[in-house]
């Protein structure tokens, strides 16, 4: 496969996994550096690091300025948003979410605002008025910032669509993260100027195939398709309806690997040797935990199952996509003059 990028738009560094801990017990240690090695080796590029909270913000920036190649997000996950009224003066805390990401900006490393948005489906971790109230709130971020959106959608699309309606000329663009309503929520999250849907682990049975025949110009992200997105033949037959051109592909790591017990598994090429977490390896994957370089399975499996036999040229029409999002003043021009010229995927 000579010639494949891929940037990974989703990746949870700062989840503990990555620092050998296994809920609660440090099982090895700590080996960004060889999962990141292992990443590009694979052909990946870029990879842009998830903050879901000020704190993970603050070590997603970090993590990123360790590597030319490494970006990241600033933002409140919804299951966190607890935090602003927590820290007891939630403009202060908003404030240092706004200063962080100037920062990020500045050094070059934070592209995107999020994943902020909406998830009623643990409003255990934090109740639906508060989710709302700051969700709306980070668009102020976006709005100083000229940042896009990073966004989260489950089951809350009415309340949802509704704040962003309300918002829709504060932000330059957004990818709606795991995004799980009907066809009706659908419609009205492509009649948003700029809005794009990252169709992912919750999402690929919500979206009927042609749905992006709605808005002709929306991106359709397929960041999650990995792991429990590929389990049936379902889900596949969604991924062959949907354009290349409208497609980005995450892992989400280290969540939702892509199994053996899987549909997609049959177009799966390239493999790493695993070992359990106990049994640490740094020359081999741990067992059970999604990593990076895995991104080029998502690919293998988006280039079988829509029967594409040309996975370099896939690979460049993702990229593209992606940079048109959050690496706008660095495209490739290779891969702009190749679309350019009717060679798409």
């Amino acid at each position: 496969m000579a010639g494949i990028r891929m940037i990974d738009i989703a990746v949870n560094f700062t989840d503990g996994m990555f620092k050998g801990i296994y809920h609660g017990k440090q099982c090895h240690v700590s080996d960004i550096a060889t999962v990141l090695n292992r990443a590009w080796a694979a052909g990946v590029t870029r990879i842009i690091v998830t903050g879901g909270s000020l704190e993970e913000s603050r070590e997603a920036l970090a993590i990123a300025e360790t590597d030319g190649r490494l970006f990241c997000t600033v933002g409140v996950h919804p299951t966190r948003c607890k935090e602003f009224e927590e820290s007891g003066d939630p403009e202060k805390h908003f404030q240092a979410l706004l200063s962080l990401a100037k920062e990020g900006i500045q050094k070059g490393k934070v592209v995107a605002i999020g994943e902020c948005g909406l998830d009623y489906d643990r409003l255990h971790f934090c109740p639906a008025e508060i989710q709302k109230k700051y969700f709306e709130k980070q668009f102020e971020l976006a709005y100083i910032t000229k940042l896009p959106m990073f966004l989260h959608m489950r089951a809350a699309a009415a309340d949802f669509c509704e704040i962003v309606e309300k918002n829709k000329d504060r932000f330059t663009a957004g990818v709606t993260h795991s995004f799980t309503g009907s066809m009706d929520d659908c419609i009205k999250l492509l009649s948003f100027d700029k809005m794009y849907i990252d169709i992912g682990l919750w999402g690929l049975n919500s979206i009927p195939v042609k749905s992006h025949e709605y808005y002709p110009s929306l991106i359709l992200s397929v960041a999650g398709i990995n792991g429990c997105s590929l389990k049936t033949t379902e889900n596949l037959d969604v991924v062959k309806g949907i354009p290349v051109e409208r497609m980005m592909i995450e892992t989400d790591s280290p969540y939702c690997e892509i199994k053996n017990t899987h549909a997609g598994i049959g177009f799966v090429k390239s493999t790493w040797p695993s070992k359990k977490k106990e049994k640490y390896d740094q020359e081999c994957i741990v067992k059970g935990r999604n990593e990076p370089c895995l991104v080029k399975q998502v690919l293998e499996v988006v280039a079988g199952c829509k029967g594409i036999n040309d996975v370099s040229n896939l690979s460049r029409t993702l990229y593209h996509n992606t940079c048109r999002i959050f690496f706008p003043h660095d495209l490739d021009s290779a891969a702009d003059a190749l679309l350019a010229g009717g060679n798409s995927t």
